[in-house]
Parts: C-alpha cells; structure tokens; sequence
C-alpha cells in the first residue's frame, strides 16, 4: 500500500532522500520528466505539452522528528527537536541515522524528578540505544543525524489509520496517485523539502513555477476529542477534506474557494472547512513568488499530528483524492 511505504520511510528536513526515491519509483512511466532540484525538491510534470490550464499540485515530504547533538559519556544521545513538543517524547521509539539504529528517548524516573508536574525539557531528555560507552555510540552515531519516529502502519477502529508521518505523506501520496491518473491537463506535481523547518524547500520551487493554480494538500490538525470547545476542534475526523479559508502564511482567494466547494457539491463529495487561522504551508510560498500564483489549501485532519503517531480516517483521504480528480476534470 502506497501510504504505508511513504509513512514508513524516514524523512526528516534535509534528509528527505528515502521519501523522494520512493516517489521517484512510484512515478516512473507515468510522467514526462522527473528532476530533482537544489533544494532536494521533486519535480515531476505530466501532459507537458497540453494546452489550457496549467496546475500545479504541492505537498511536502518532511516531516517532525529529532537531531543528534550531543553524545555523552555513558552512550546516551542528546538532541534538538524540529517540531516536536517535548512533552510528548519520553518512551517513544526511535530510528537514529541513515542506517536506522533503534533507540528510546529516556527521562529520569519520575520519583527522582524535583517536581513531578512540571513538562520535560528537551535538556532533561536523551536517547538510549542500548550502548554504554560513548566510543560504542559513535561508531554507529553521528552529530547532525536525524532521528526519525518508530511508528507501523496500522488501521484500527472504523475506518482510522495510525502512522508517523501522515502529515504530509497523505498529500504526496494523493498526489502519486493523481498523476497516475488518465488527467488531460498539464500538471506540475512538486513535492517539497523542509517545509517544517519554514516553508524552504517550496520558496525555491515556487520561484520556478510558471502555473495558473497551485493546489497545496497537506495533513492538518484535528482536536475532535471530549473536552475540547467546538470552536477549537478546527477540523473533524470522516466529515471530509478541509478546505482553508485564510492561515498565518495565506489568505486563498475566494474566486476559487467557491469553484471546488461548487464541485465538491456536484459530486457529492464531502467536505469541511479548517476552522482556524493558525499554522502555515507551502501556499504562502506560492501565491508571494514572482508575479504571484493563487492557491487552494486542502487537507486531511489529523489527530496527535507532530507527534510520534497520528491517525486519520481513511475516508477523508480518499475523498481528498476524489475531490482533486474532479476539480481537474471539471
């Protein structure tokens, strides 16, 4: 299953070059051309000599995780977060580096801690992959190597999936398949580096983009849980793709807002708005660049995203699958 090869595979920013080598393959034969930018971005066009409307389709392929900073005497890892909220990390497991050594980020029992209530600091925490020395450590460990969430593929429940890195895989993957597709238009898919780390990867691709629309898809934050106010939720778990209305990087034009809510509604396919202005994506990139392109924001609601695990209803991602194909189709 695509998905769950493209969550498995570690990517954190800078470090992306698992993910794209599986798009890469997934993509071979049924595109024009394939190249890979300096900034490690994915390019990959189809229908390239199609007349009318030309569209691009975004997602990026990092996602949160850890670094290698320091390594200490008695083998255990420290290191800096990209992303992450610290209270979220001790016990979880962990892949360090390119060859995947497995570790657990550790933290002082918690009857020896100072004061019990209050969240770890990520100085307080470290990495523990089962060596005792720090000389054991470094023949297998670097400074700067990423580590990456130990998270399978799993669905449970009505129609959930759990996985580490659905944000933004969900959107890669959607759009594999749609350029996979018997579409006509010509079509740009660009599958960005380092969005997490501030939108970098798609500030260079979006400087040598000629399109007429940007369709930006992404995973995003879903609080649909008891004891969360209805006006905080910002997105609900099965009632379809979000569309954005305006985030802290985009305010989306409302000419094309209303054409896909139109074909959304034509085709019976569900959707919700994203009930919140917070966070930013690679749309910010896209509509400031050059003479500006304008863009639609569409998403999967994710529950826990940036944490080790996030899980999402499979419904939503193929509706956002069949909302693209056909909004391209109209």
């Amino acid at each position: 299953m695509l998905l769950k090869k493209l969550t498995a595979a570690c990517g954190l920013p800078g470090f992306e070059d698992e993910v794209r080598e599986i798009i890469k393959a997934e993509l071979a034969g049924h595109v024009d051309e394939l190249k890979t930018d300096r900034m490690g971005n994915l390019i990959a066009v189809k229908n390239a000599k199609a007349k009318g409307r030309h569209i691009a389709l975004s997602a990026h392929m990092d996602e949160v995780g850890l670094c290698v900073k320091h390594i200490e005497k008695d083998g255990s890892i420290k290191f800096a977060t990209w992303g992450v909220d610290p209270r979220i990390l001790p016990s979880a497991l962990v892949f360090v580096g390119k060859d995947k050594i497995p570790g657990v980020i550790g933290i002082k029992p918690i009857h020896l801690e100072k004061s019990a209530d209050k969240a770890p600091e990520v100085d307080s925490l470290y990495i523990d992959i089962g060596l005792d020395k720090k000389e054991e450590v470094e023949k297998l460990v670097n400074l700067g190597d990423f580590v990456a969430f130990e998270a399978g593929y799993v669905e449970f429940g009505d129609h959930k999936v759990k996985a580490k890195a659905l944000d933004d895989r969900v959107g890669c993957a959607a759009i594999i398949e749609t350029l996979k597709s018997g579409v006509k238009h010509r079509l740009t898919g660009i599958f960005c580096t380092q969005e997490e780390v501030g939108l970098r990867g798609s500030a260079v691709a979006a400087n040598n983009l000629s399109a007429d629309l940007v369709l930006n898809l992404e995973g995003t934050i879903c609080a649909d849980i008891e004891g969360v106010d209805e006006q905080h939720r910002v997105t609900t778990l099965g009632a379809g793709p979000c569309l954005s209305l305006a985030d802290s990087t985009s305010v989306y034009q409302t000419k094309y807002i209303e054409e896909i809510i139109a074909v959304a509604e034509k085709s019976g396919i569900p959707w919700q708005f994203r009930r919140s202005g917070m966070g930013g994506t690679d749309s910010g990139r896209y509509h400031t660049a050059k003479t500006g392109t304008p863009c639609i924001g569409l998403s999967v609601p994710c529950r826990y995203i940036h944490s080790p695990v996030s899980a999402m209803d499979k419904r939503d991602f193929e509706n956002l699958k069949k909302l693209v194909l056909a909004y391209l189709n109209d």
